[in-house]
């Protein structure tokens, strides 16, 4: 959990996740997440609109589903349907041989954040616990 994100550039917001997520999981390079999370918005941004994205791709080296979660109070242009600055970057890196896990994810995370309450919750979280604690009190299905 990245409370705060530093970036404020949709390319400097995929390094940072990429390498905080590299750095909690040995099994990928921040080289190889950054790229393929770059050539996934290259299909089409991740921004869903409602201040999330969910960046994600899929890579050989990744053992197992792998995710973090990043906020920018300040918001970031992430090329959102609504035109809404992005605040909450949820990445998602599955292994290439489990097409479907990180689709259920995918639609976990949407549910949640289709919360209003919840999206406030994670606006006044302030530390990295705090923010694990609002996500799991809501993910509990």
């Amino acid at each position: 959990m990245l409370p705060q994100l530093h970036a404020s550039t949709r390319d400097d917001v995929l390094e940072e996740l990429a390498t905080f997520l590299a750095h909690h999981h040995r099994d990928v390079s921040a080289e190889d997440v950054v790229r393929a999370l770059a050539n996934r918005e290259r299909l089409g941004s991740t921004a869903v609109g409602d201040g999330l994205a969910i960046p994600h791709a899929k890579l050989f080296s990744a053992r197992k589903l792998l995710a973090c979660f990043g906020r920018s109070r300040k918001g970031v242009d992430f090329g959102a349907s609504d035109g809404k600055p992005t605040r909450f970057f949820f990445v998602l890196i599955a292994p290439e041989n489990a097409p479907g896990e990180h689709l259920t994810a995918l639609a976990r995370i949407s549910r949640l954040f289709n919360d209003s309450g919840f999206r406030g919750r994670l606006d006044h979280a302030d530390t990295a616990q705090e923010i694990h604690d609002v996500i799991a009190a809501a993910d509990v299905g």
